[in-house]
């Protein structure tokens, strides 16, 4: 995913040298997949530093630049551009140049601090159209620490990069773990759709396979194999995060009778975060926008879930005769709830 995509990465002034350390391995490993890397240092003076000295003792690919003009050949040739910023800022208005102008994917600043907070704890992934007077998060959560942080970050996705990066770079192996994981571990601010539900494609098929699996072993769903699942590809919404599968719900249609809200899953690595929620709205929308008055629901582990989305006990016999003769073979135990969609 990361093949060919150019990330500016900014170390911050007096960031421990066991973290420019760690920072540096990572981002020679980032290179050796095909990553082109611009590494900006900020306090650095011109020609050299300690950076540069340690970059050069594990060997990454790199050369010394001192203006933007310089970036594109070097990056051409495979090695990482390497310089100084001079703003002293680690997402200042350079910064943010920098990244427009090498059309870069990612802006990655490790700050020497814990980043933006909110109640503690580090804010996680926001929409730069989310943003209020860029740098007020509306409604949810208390204060915020790091605004002035997380007004650059603004700045710079308006400007034209699409995701910016704020870690804490004293903490061991923030850069990894913010790339490699969905979730991230720092605070992404972003102008490109990072959440999203969609309709299902072929090629997500496997993936909706492999992430319903657990629960088909446990029962807890009907059995469904790659070619019923793509005769029925239309029913299905998948929910991505940063192009991720992460739930799939349905929306089986029965002519004149209610349609089911069926196949509702979210990835075990990402419940508790409101997306199951976001699913069933989101089909509830697809129904509406079909003509469908009424919805039910076959479960028997989430009736508290669908209670809390308005969905009420209802009798069987709402449900369509072929949908009843299957759940009765089935023999699952569920109970029905139905909601009208108004």
């Amino acid at each position: 995913m990361f093949r060919g995509r150019t990330f500016v990465v900014v170390l911050d002034e007096g960031l421990p040298e066991f973290a420019v350390a760690e920072a540096l391995l990572d981002l020679k490993a980032l290179q050796e997949v095909g990553v082109n890397l611009v590494i900006a240092v900020v306090g650095e003076k011109k020609g050299g530093g300690a950076v540069a000295e340690r970059a050069m003792d594990i060997e990454i690919k790199f050369a010394r630049v001192e203006t933007l003009d310089e970036v594109a050949s070097v990056l051409e040739r495979g090695q990482a551009a390497m310089m100084n910023c001079r703003a002293g800022r680690v997402l200042g208005e350079e910064m943010s140049s920098l990244g427009t102008g090498v059309e870069a994917a990612k802006l990655i600043g490790l700050v020497n601090g814990p980043g933006v907070l909110r109640d503690g704890q580090p804010l996680h992934a926001v929409s730069c159209s989310a943003l209020t007077d860029l740098g007020e998060v509306p409604e949810k959560g208390g204060a915020i620490e790091g605004v002035e942080l997380l007004k650059e970050a603004a700045a710079a996705c308006q400007a034209g990069v699409p995701r910016v990066h704020i870690l804490d770079g004293r903490r061991q192996g923030v850069l990894a773990e913010e790339l490699f994981s969905n979730e991230g571990v720092g605070t992404m601010v972003h102008a490109d759709s990072y959440r999203q539900v969609r309709a299902l494609r072929e090629d997500d098929v496997p993936e909706l396979l492999a992430m319903i699996g657990r629960s088909v072993r446990a029962s807890h769903l009907v059995p469904r194999d790659y070619d019923e699942i793509l005769e029925k590809a239309e029913d299905f919404l998948i929910l991505c995060v940063d192009d991720n599968v992460v739930g799939c719900v349905a929306l089986h249609r029965y002519g004149e009778h209610p349609a089911e809200v069926a196949c509702l899953y979210v990835k075990q690595s990402h419940e508790g975060l409101g997306y199951g929620r976001a699913l069933v709205e989101s089909v509830e929308e697809r129904a509406r926008g079909l003509g469908i008055s009424s919805v039910f629901v076959f479960t028997s582990r989430a009736v508290p879930f669908f209670e809390n989305l308005g969905y009420d006990s209802a009798s069987m016999d709402i449900v369509p005769n072929e949908r009843a003769r299957k759940f009765e073979e089935s023999n699952r135990g569920s109970e029905v709830l139905a909601k009208e969609l108004t």
